[in-house]
């Protein structure tokens, strides 16, 4: 089933995800419409805040970044990215190492905006998949972005809060814009203050 995908200016993005464990009511199911949104949505990234849940579970699917031959990718990255399907529970990054590097990023929650955002390119991190098995791993170039981009929507952060004051003041506008519905797109979405 395809969720509405919240809006910039909801609370829910700004919160905190809390853990959870193999009990959480409907999980399978919440997990299997996140992906259908996702795909419905054209992304490569959807976290729970990003459908009105504060819990720390995102999903990933990077096809997309490995079918773009646009995207500046090192040897090897894309076959890897051809593969790179995964749910990730209780996530927590351990470290982030590397040259900053930027990426013009976009958000569900924040459509028709895209802003440059710095990065480290290599990230571990531990994280449960959905059978609750525990994985810790490094990842590294486009896969680390995506993961921390949508790690940080369960620490309530959007990457609207990674760019310089300057530009953010330049997008409030259209920020604004987003949160009372005053946008167009192709999938559903809920606003704060429609």
């Amino acid at each position: 089933m395809i969720l509405p995908i919240v809006a910039y200016g909801d609370p829910v993005l700004k919160k905190q995800g809390e853990e959870i464990d193999r009990d959480y009511p409907g999980l399978k199911e919440l997990i299997a419409n996140m992906f259908d949104t996702m795909y419905h949505a054209k992304g490569v990234g959807l976290a729970a805040p990003q459908v009105g849940k504060s819990i720390r579970l995102f999903i990933v699917d990077a096809v997309p970044f490995a079918d773009d031959e646009d995207e500046e990718l090192e040897p090897g990255e894309v076959e890897f990215l051809k593969n790179f399907k995964r749910v990730f529970i209780n996530a927590r990054i351990l470290s982030e190492d590397g040259e900053l590097w930027k990426f013009n990023e976009g958000c569900l929650s924040i459509p028709k905006i895209r802003e440059d955002v710095l990065r480290q390119p290599d990230i571990e991190m531990t994280y449960q998949d959905e059978n609750f098995k525990t994985h810790k791993e490094t990842f590294t170039g486009m896969a680390a972005r995506i993961i921390q981009h949508e790690y940080d929507h369960v620490d309530g952060k959007l990457f609207t809060d990674r760019i310089s004051p300057l530009r953010k003041r330049l997008i409030k506008g259209k920020l604004l814009d987003i949160s009372k519905g005053k946008v167009q797109t192709d999938y559903k979405m809920r606003f704060p203050l429609k």
